[in-house]
């Protein structure tokens, strides 16, 4: 036995894990039902046998925003909701690159180019295709990055041409699982969403595919998307939590509908799920977590981070962000951008107006390199 905590199933899942064996569905639905005592320090100790000790942090630049034909119920973006978002079409190459400065600055080693529509599609609108794809070079030479884009849905052309410009990760979420995917969405369906993967799964790139917790999901809801993003192959998988806007169909609330807990108890029976993934913890932990609260998920198995703002709501400073690495025992991930931490912290400190790394609608539209 490598690892005890007592607890028979949650022994025998992490003996297994270390084995080389891939858990199966009764065993996430067993795990789940396990007090998170004993699941985060398991999960702890599966992302360091796996793991480097080191989390690796991302960002997003919203290069395009608002007017999503699509009507998913947590989105700020959707036509179908009024949620008093600005609109703005493509932001161009050079203000993309500006978003990647930032993030490089603030100590991130993957960079998201993400827009909010079905498709950047080639076909239709060519000028904004060509537009993309020069943003693209620009922070893939200009950048020590990982560029890494969200474009919506591809097809085998575009995933192609993608893949050969350099694109490491293609993030399309699952948000839930298969079942609870029609409560949340109804312009497209889950395996329109499994298909994109595949897409691009299939031209070279990497999956980034993840989930969002509290959206009135069940326990065996979050388990059976993990087994989903099993059978789709995913090697970074995002955790966000409901950040409710007002206006959409799911903002007539504060907080998501998930205790702290069960947001610990999901993340850990991730990481046993996904034991090479770096499960990530992105949107709406500021709402849902207390800032004394958000070192603990990197104490059950969390190893990625998506660090400044996200695509409509604001996040908080890469140095604080750094410091609830720290704080779980872990150091930030410098592969592919080194970068001074304590000087990130200072900068942080020292000007709360600071662009922070990744590029919402207002700190990418109007904000220069030099806020």
């Amino acid at each position: 036995m490598v690892y005890e905590t007592g607890n028979r199933t949650v022994d025998d899942a992490v003996e297994r894990v270390v084995a080389g064996e891939t858990l199966d569905r009764t065993d996430g639905l067993a795990l789940v039902a396990q007090p998170v005592e004993d699941l985060a320090p398991a999960a702890d100790y599966i992302r360091s046998e796996f793991g480097d000790d080191t989390v690796d942090a991302c960002s997003i630049v919203n290069a395009k925003a608002g007017n999503c034909a699509e009507d998913c119920g947590f989105c700020a973006q959707s036509v179908h909701f009024d949620t008093g978002i600005e609109n703005y079409g493509f932001l161009g190459p050079e203000k993309v690159l500006e978003a990647a400065k930032r993030a490089e600055r603030d100590g991130a080693q993957r960079f998201g180019i993400v827009v909010a529509e079905r498709g950047v599609s080639k076909a239709e609108r060519p000028g904004e295709w060509a537009e993309v794809i020069e943003a693209i070079r620009l922070v893939r030479d200009e950048c020590d990055l990982d560029v890494d884009a969200s474009l919506g849905i591809l097809t085998e052309e575009e995933a192609a041409i993608l893949a050969e410009e350099g694109i490491e990760h293609y993030n399309h979420n699952i948000e839930t699982s298969p079942r609870y995917f029609p409560e949340i969405v109804g312009t497209h369906d889950f395996a329109d969403r499994v298909h994109t993967l595949e897409v691009a799964r299939d031209a070279g790139m990497d999956l980034c595919a993840g989930v969002i917790l509290g959206m009135g999901e069940t326990p065996t809801d979050r388990v059976d998307a993990a087994i989903a993003l099993q059978d789709i192959g995913v090697s970074s998988l995002p955790v966000n939590i409901l950040n409710p806007v007002a206006g959409t169909e799911l903002g007539g609330s504060e907080s998501a509908d998930i205790t702290t807990e069960e947001i610990l108890k999901t993340i850990a029976v991730y990481r046993l799920l996904h034991p090479h993934a770096r499960v990530r913890l992105t949107g709406g932990r500021e709402v849902n977590l207390a800032m004394d609260e958000q070192h603990l998920p990197f104490e059950a198995g969390a190893d990625g981070i998506l660090t400044g703002d996200y695509l409509t709501t604001e996040g908080q400073s890469p140095g604080d962000d750094i410091r609830i690495i720290e704080e779980a025992g872990l150091e930030p991930n410098m592969e592919t951008n080194e970068f001074d931490a304590e000087a990130v912290k200072s900068a942080s400190d020292e000007d709360s107006d600071l662009g922070t790394a990744a590029g919402s609608a207002t700190s990418t539209a109007s904000q220069t390199t030099d806020d």
